[in-house]
């Protein structure tokens, strides 16, 4: 297992009023909609959400970095999980020609309204049961997302990645270094049920046997 960050780049691109989310509102309500995970979720107001989730190539790099990292080859296998409208994946496609894509998000809007050149390859479905074979991929993903799930959900889906995956495996998570990290994330997170420090982390990862590679995202 090793920290590898290869989305600060992009975490950092978009900037973000930590209070403005606050004073809105009721951020309780904002966040009850957020976890609909529908068109008020991607499309909607930048209070519940997104604000508008569009193609704009900004994983471009992101796709580029991973292929790199992991060699990854055409005929090989990949599942983002969490994969949302497919922009990531789209990406991967266009730098490796035939690779074997998967996407799976709990967001059925998102997987009706992804890139249309993605569709195919998406599904609905949730981390804690993964349909697919042992030992299937080349290369598993989830970027921004198990941070989602309660502890005893992430312990499954954290087993799943570990179930599905080869030897590959990168996810990124929510965490936090100082107090003002710390209250930055709980003034701009809609969704999140779980975010720790770097070393507890570590501690869970060793708990639920993930073994792959990870990043963490801090709001500062």
């Amino acid at each position: 297992m090793a920290y590898i960050d290869f989305i600060q780049p992009v975490h950092q691109a978009t900037k973000r009023d930590y209070l403005s989310r606050v004073l809105a509102g009721n951020k309780a309500d904002f966040a009850t909609i957020a976890k609909r995970f529908d068109s008020d979720y991607w499309d909607g107001s930048r209070n519940t959400g997104y604000g508008g989730y569009t193609y704009d190539g900004r994983w471009q790099a992101v796709a580029q970095r991973l292929i790199e990292h992991y060699g990854l080859k055409s005929g090989q296998r990949i599942l983002d999980i969490g994969c949302g409208k497919g922009f990531l994946l789209h990406d991967f496609a266009l730098v490796v020609p035939n690779l074997t894509i998967s996407g799976i998000d709990v967001s059925s809007y998102a997987i009706e309204n992804a890139v249309s050149e993605m569709s195919p390859f998406l599904k609905v479905g949730n981390a804690i049961s993964l349909p697919y074979p042992d030992g299937y991929f080349d290369l598993v993903i989830s970027i921004n997302t198990l941070h989602n799930m309660r502890l005893p959900e992430l312990e499954i889906a954290l087993k799943e990645i570990e179930r599905v995956g080869k030897n590959n495996k990168y996810i990124v998570m929510d965490g936090y270094r100082t107090e003002q990290e710390k209250v930055n994330l709980l003034y701009w997170q809609l969704t999140c049920e779980c975010f720790f420090t770097p070393k507890e982390w570590e501690w869970i990862f060793a708990k639920c046997g993930y073994r792959g590679d990870y990043s963490l995202v801090y709001f500062e």
